[in-house]
């Protein structure tokens, strides 16, 4: 027997939070997701590509995407196709703040959205399939979590990581302005493959959660 397999994009059904435009700054309220997780630390002045932690983590995270995509896609009587997608993440430090001056430990949570059709029984047969294969220490400490943001701002960041304060500073300059006080920790959302894309091509979405000044 031959069943209709369902497709979805949810890059297109959220454009509006996945699409920003660059160089200008919105206020956009984000509903809660279900995403992949895996946290992990980064030493001071230490970059993700020098991290074997951070390697690990993304390998993982795509890995285990991948994994329920192809489950769900040949699930019988309810297989659902959709594009994996793209690598995010949260980052803070023990002050709780985002600051590339800051010279301390850094402490970051990357993730990857999944559909909201994904459950923990698939989410631990395809990590059952994924730690069958190559091994990999980010694979155990993957779990399947749902966050929700609500009100943030954001824009795109166009070019080097390096050169991200910029942005950020039209952000705060904007939050000012606006009267919005920042919340909650500093999320970057890496449009394409950050590990092979040139660095004055990066596409990098920066969201901060706010809240209206008191």
């Amino acid at each position: 027997m031959i069943y209709a397999v369902k497709r979805i994009d949810l890059k297109k059904e959220w454009k509006h939070l996945y699409s920003p435009s660059a160089g200008k700054v919105e206020v956009v309220d984000v509903p809660e997701f279900l995403f992949v997780m895996v946290d992990g630390t980064a030493c001071a002045g230490e970059l993700p590509a020098e991290s074997r932690e951070f390697q690990d983590a993304v390998t993982a995270l795509y890995g285990i995407s991948y994994t329920l995509k192809f489950l769900s896609k040949g699930r019988e009587g309810g297989a659902v196709d959709y594009p994996v997608m793209g690598l995010e993440g949260l980052w803070w430090t023990d002050s709780g703040d985002f600051d590339f001056a800051h010279g301390a430990r850094w402490y970051w949570t990357l993730m990857i959205m999944q559909p909201p059709h994904i459950t923990p029984a698939m989410f631990a047969e395809a990590l059952r399939a994924l730690e069958g294969k190559k091994k990999n220490p980010a694979t155990r400490s993957l779990r399947l979590e749902r966050l929700r943001e609500g009100l943030c701002m954001q824009t795109m960041h166009i070019g080097p990581y390096s050169e991200e304060p910029r942005t950020m500073e039209k952000m705060k300059s904007f939050a000012e302005t606006n009267g919005y006080i920042y919340r909650g920790r500093h999320h970057e959302i890496y449009i394409g493959d950050p590990r092979r894309a040139k660095p004055e091509k990066l596409r990098t979405i920066l969201r901060q959660p706010v809240e209206r000044k008191p």
